[in-house]
């Protein structure tokens, strides 16, 4: 088996995304699966020879041991490598990475990762709990806090030193909230006008209720394929480009500057562009992290789409949306489609597959985009994963 050049995605589905307390992880992951194979007839199940799944609380609220495979009976493969990765909200993609690097180093020719999240059960109130654990247990957990209260610290001090507004963090919600009217798999599909925005009820100031994302169920999947094998599935396949992944501490009181410096997230991309060959001002779509509003603008700077403390006006002009500089979160991104922490990359990657094939419909950002950038983030802005795609003519 010869070392391919790069790797192609070439097939991907979700699920439908919302409160799905009736199906199980095998009905989410079946859902996903069914819409993977059905966008490339060519991939077979048989065709699979690794599969991974991210599932960040699978057996808290799967409740599963184990997920892998479930998931590969469920699809019907039976790989040669297969495991399950956690690594909170970047699961998705260290997921995919890992499919990728089994293809650069020949281990196999065709891989696909699996990434899905039952977070609403037992109950609702899980979610609360779920949510600390995601925190250092012996300096933070212990305190009571939980993500809106960790991200609104950020925001306050984003609005001290730049002065930055609520109002441009409402107008992030209004944006993705307006995309994600035409995405049949988004959890909110109603959209949001800026009055209501900020006039919601207080989670944690700054942060209002529609600032937050809400956990959700669903999954999402992805096949990746060496160049040769991809050549025989698709004519129009999407390159993985570059990838980066980003770290400079575990607790907040470690963070080497302040709040509203994101070094992880800016490694990250550093390390992606380098390896893509590109610079920021090519990404033309970009995929996000916006778990709250503020993410999503300090992203935009540490991304390089705009200089630092710029985001609100970046916002403002509307470079962050169709017909300005970068068309950020095209399908709604975790503020109006949800957050299952395990499928939240792939599902990125989904939609970015669809914009570089032009088959993203309404969403579409123009008709054939070439660089495409996805980025999740676990911790506040300090462990961040980056991946820029490249369509069918880019270079390598």
């Amino acid at each position: 088996m010869a070392q391919p050049k790069r790797v192609a995605v070439v097939a991907t589905g979700v699920s439908k995304w919302g409160a799905r307390p009736e199906s199980t992880i095998r009905d989410l992951i079946a859902e996903a699966g069914k819409e993977c194979f059905d966008s490339n007839p060519r991939v077979k199940n048989k065709d699979i020879q690794g599969l991974t799944t991210s599932g960040v609380y699978p057996q808290r609220s799967g409740p599963q041991c184990h997920p892998a495979p479930v998931a590969c009976e469920v699809l019907g493969v039976t790989p040669r490598l297969y495991q399950n990765t956690d690594c909170q909200c970047q699961s998705g993609a260290v997921n995919m990475r890992i499919i990728w690097s089994a293809i650069m180093s020949g281990l196999i020719d065709v891989g696909m990762a699996v990434g899905w999240e039952r977070i609403l059960l037992p109950n609702h109130a899980e979610r609360y709990l779920n949510a600390s654990l995601a925190q250092d247990h012996d300096w933070e957990q212990g305190f009571g806090t939980t993500p809106p209260a960790m991200f609104a610290l950020s925001a306050l001090a984003h609005m001290e030193k730049y002065g930055t507004t609520e109002e441009q963090m409402s107008k992030v919600a209004v944006k993705n909230h307006a995309h994600s009217i035409s995405n049949e798999a988004a959890h909110f599909r109603k959209g949001l006008e800026l009055e209501k925005a900020m006039g919601a009820r207080m989670v944690a100031t700054p942060l209002k209720l529609f600032d937050c994302c809400v956990n959700t169920d669903g999954a999402a999947v992805v096949v990746l394929a060496s160049e040769e094998k991809a050549k025989e599935f698709t004519d129009n396949p999407m390159w993985v480009l570059g990838i980066g992944q980003g770290y400079t501490n575990w607790t907040i009181a470690n963070n080497p500057k302040d709040m509203t410096d994101w070094s992880g997230v800016r490694i990250s991309g550093e390390l992606a562009y380098e390896m893509a060959g590109v610079k920021p001002k090519d990404v033309e779509v970009a995929e996000l992290h916006d778990c709250f509003t503020i993410s999503e603008m300090i992203e935009y700077e540490e991304l390089g789409f705009c200089e630092r403390g710029e985001s609100g006006a970046f916002v403002d002009a509307g470079l962050n949306d169709y017909g300005g500089k970068v068309v950020t979160q095209p399908r709604g991104g975790l503020l109006a489609c949800g957050h299952p922490f395990g499928a939240t990359s792939i599902a990125q990657t989904h939609e970015l597959f669809l914009q570089i094939r032009g088959e993203a419909g309404e969403r579409q950002v123009n008709p054939t985009p070439k660089i495409a950038l996805a980025q999740t983030m676990s911790g506040v802005g300090s462990q961040s994963f980056c991946t820029i795609y490249g369509g069918p003519d880019a270079i390598y």
